[in-house]
């Protein structure tokens, strides 16, 4: 979505002026990223971390063996959603990471901690302020994004109606 369209769309809703989520890519986006970087080049994680100015980053940095490593830099909370062919590691690196799970449960990782979800479990991601961490999953794993969950807190979408 277009800055002009968000204006709109601000201008239309007042109130989501503030409310506005980041662009998201799409599940074919996710997966067919690609590493930035070639095995033996050294990367300075901080660096690159520091240089992210958007709401939201999520990029592959390496590739390793079938799987890849990727940074993410965020502010808000990510969709609902499911990697059926794919363990997920979170590694917070500055901030807090709140994860989400099917049926309410929930659990937040602070700096240097991880936590590694098991393929197929529906959750989401929440950053507390702005949140950077590294993940680990296997190369162009599949993401099925999901409808809100029973059982969890939502918050309507005005844009779609359900408000």
């Amino acid at each position: 979505m277009g800055s002009i369209q968000i204006q709109a769309r601000a201008q239309v809703f007042p109130q989501l002026a503030f409310d506005m989520k980041p662009e998201f890519p799409t599940a074919e986006e996710y997966s067919s990223q690609r590493a930035r970087y070639p095995a033996m080049t050294v990367v300075d994680i901080r660096s690159e971390q520091a240089g992210i100015t958007d709401s939201y980053k999520n990029q592959v940095l390496f590739d390793i063996n079938k799987e890849c490593m990727r940074l993410s830099v965020f502010e808000g909370e990510y969709r609902w959603h499911r990697h059926p062919d794919s363990d997920e590691l979170f590694l917070v690196v500055a901030g807090e990471l709140q994860i989400e799970f099917e049926g309410g449960a929930r659990t937040t990782l602070t700096e240097w901690q991880s936590m590694v979800i098991p393929a197929g479990t529906v959750h989401r991601t929440r950053a507390i302020g702005r949140t950077v961490n590294v993940t680990y999953e296997k190369q162009g794993t599949q993401t099925i994004f999901v409808e809100p969950l029973p059982g969890n807190s939502f918050e309507p979408n005005p844009l779609d109606g359900s408000a």
